[in-house]
């Protein structure tokens, strides 16, 4: 869609339409290049298809759609880690060399309670991606503020695949057990 600058609720549809059938992420960037519009009104756009129910969620490597159905299949777990920022690719790496999905981070803040911002990383790649955009934006992790205390939602296809991730996690010592 290049040219003509796409409005409203046509631009929303297309937005939508795009992202189901890409089935991979898009950033906000691409989308408003195609679509003729500032980042500014692509993010606006998805804010609004968001408060619709549309299940679309904004990952490092960009917007997302998430069906349910695409979710029933997989098992969620939260796991509780800690270490320091330089270890974060070391955690992420060894969470998706066991065929893990690293869904989110959260924290828990003095002041705004529970923070939680989408990773949604599957492999190498997508992990590289992502702290290559932390190191691009100068971006502090979110457990820079709690001493590198956090929580991770991790999904797989079975709950073995969770146990073997989570053995790994503690036997290099990210993480946090009860015997802490």
């Amino acid at each position: 869609m290049t040219g003509k600058k796409i409005l409203g609720d046509e631009r929303r549809k297309w937005i939508l339409d795009k992202l189901i059938t890409e089935q991979a992420p898009i950033t906000g960037g691409d989308l408003a290049k195609q679509s003729n519009v500032s980042r500014q009104v692509i993010v606006s756009d998805i804010t609004l298809l968001k408060a619709k129910g549309e299940p679309i969620i904004a990952t490092s490597q960009g917007y997302l759609y998430m069906p349910a159905s695409n979710q029933d299949t997989m098992i969620e777990r939260t796991i509780a880690c800690q270490h320091t920022p330089d270890k974060s690719e070391e955690e992420l790496f060894l969470l998706v060399d066991h065929g893990v999905t690293v869904k989110d981070v959260k924290i828990e803040h003095g002041v705004y309670g529970d923070l939680t911002a989408s990773i949604m990383v599957s492999n190498r790649k997508e992990v590289e991606q992502f702290m290559k955009k932390i190191d691009d934006t100068g971006a502090s992790f979110l457990s820079e503020l709690t001493d590198g205390v956090h929580l991770h939602t991790i999904m797989a296809q079975s709950e073995q695949t969770l146990e073997r991730a989570e053995k790994a996690l503690h036997d290099a010592g990210f993480l946090i057990s009860n015997d802490h």
